[in-house]
């Protein structure tokens, strides 16, 4: 993504921002500041990121999103502190408070971040000349966070790979599959599809792979996942493994990070020590009614014992509370794989599956639950 020139961050398209709906607010409402000519004095106690507080610049008008904010993963970035705690890493503990302050913050997207600039985590900046966009872009808004794994996954952007199929045939973006209910953090209503009690809502889970599925690849190829469509490797491992299992390529795994000090600023900041594409088949670690599958795809996340130890030595308490090879889902679609090319392209293939020789030594009890003993043999 190229960065924007300071005079572009900036720059107010007048005659379509003031045409729009926003555009019919008075500045002031949402940055404070005083109405001059005068530059210091229009400035004075501006607020720069207004949405930075959503009850009150964005509540007036739309009360039913900002009511989410406590429930949206983008707002709170509980999905952080959901697998830090497994590890031991209290949230109560100042020392923790400052690393993920420090490090993890940066990532917490505002209403503005979404939908009239750039995340402020890569320099921010209008998109549209301060025009609010309905439907955040792909490129500018969501890939511009998630674009080192999903989005060059997505976009074909490692050598050697195509693009998701979906992407590349479809031309599909982020919000074909994300939907504003679920980016927002709103409840999952049990009514739109089943009659029931009025209090039939279920609140957002507070972590991306915790209850729904949703979306699911099962949604739309309703057919595949009934296993009639006629295609024989459908009709033989119907819910036993995920779609990626045979439809992903390689991914981006990392190893360890740790807190080092910069030597340019002189700040604590997060060094990886690396990453690499593979493909990886491991037991399933989330299986449940929303994740029946027995076998997924997993990568490897860079934590380690150490990684906090900046900040206090042992912060990492509880390293095997949680796996290091992790349930993924990669969006690098494709039809057709090398793993979907016949049965012993898997059967009795140890190259792809997670086994206990590809993990590294002090890792290996953490991923009891997602090392595969024994490879699936050839069918008889």
């Amino acid at each position: 993504m190229a960065p924007l020139e300071p005079w572009e961050k900036a720059l107010i398209d007048g005659e379509a921002f003031s045409s729009s709906v926003h555009g019919k607010i008075a500045c002031q409402d949402c940055h404070q500041g005083e109405q001059s000519a005068d530059k210091e004095t229009a400035h004075t106690d501006l607020i720069a990121y207004p949405s930075d507080n959503p009850e009150a610049a964005c509540g007036e008008c739309h009360p039913d999103l900002v009511s989410a904010a406590k429930t949206n993963l983008h707002t709170t970035l509980a999905g952080y502190w959901t697998v830090l705690e497994t590890r031991g890493v209290s949230a109560d503990d100042p020392h923790a408070e400052e690393m993920f302050g420090n490090h993890c913050t940066s990532c917490h997207a505002s209403c503005g971040d979404c939908h009239v600039s750039r995340p402020t985590s890569v320099g921010g900046g209008f998109i549209s000349g301060h025009v609010f966009e309905a439907e955040p872009s792909m490129t500018n808004n969501c890939t511009a966070c998630h674009g080192s794994r999903v989005g060059n996954e997505y976009m074909g952007k490692h050598d050697g790979l195509k693009a998701d199929v979906h992407f590349r045939q479809g031309r599909m973006t982020c919000t074909d599959c994300h939907t504003g209910h679920e980016m927002h953090g709103l409840t999952a209503n049990c009514q739109d599809c089943h009659e029931g009690p009025m209090d039939s809502q279920v609140a957002p889970e507070d972590h991306r792979y915790d209850g729904l599925q949703i979306p699911s690849c099962e949604s739309c190829h309703a057919s595949v996942a009934a296993g009639n469509d006629g295609i024989t490797m459908h009709e033989q491992h119907p819910g036993i493994l995920s779609c990626q299992v045979c439809h992903s390529v390689s991914y981006t795994s990392c190893d360890g990070c740790h807190v080092s000090i910069s030597e340019a600023t002189g700040n604590p900041v997060f060094a990886t020590e690396g990453s690499y594409l593979g493909f990886y088949i491991g037991k399933n670690p989330l299986q449940s009614y929303a994740r029946p599958y027995e076998y997924v795809p997993v990568r490897h996340v860079p934590i380690s014992p150490t990684s906090f130890d900046y900040y206090e030595v042992g912060m990492v308490s509880n390293f095997n509370g949680r796996e290091t090879w992790v349930y993924t889902t990669p969006h690098n679609i494709q039809r057709n794989t090398p793993q979907a090319e016949s049965c012993e392209s898997c059967h009795g293939n140890s190259a792809i599956f997670l086994t206990a020789d590809k993990i590294a030594p002090g890792e290996l009890d953490a991923n009891r639950d997602v090392i595969v003993d024994v490879v699936p043999p050839l069918p008889r």
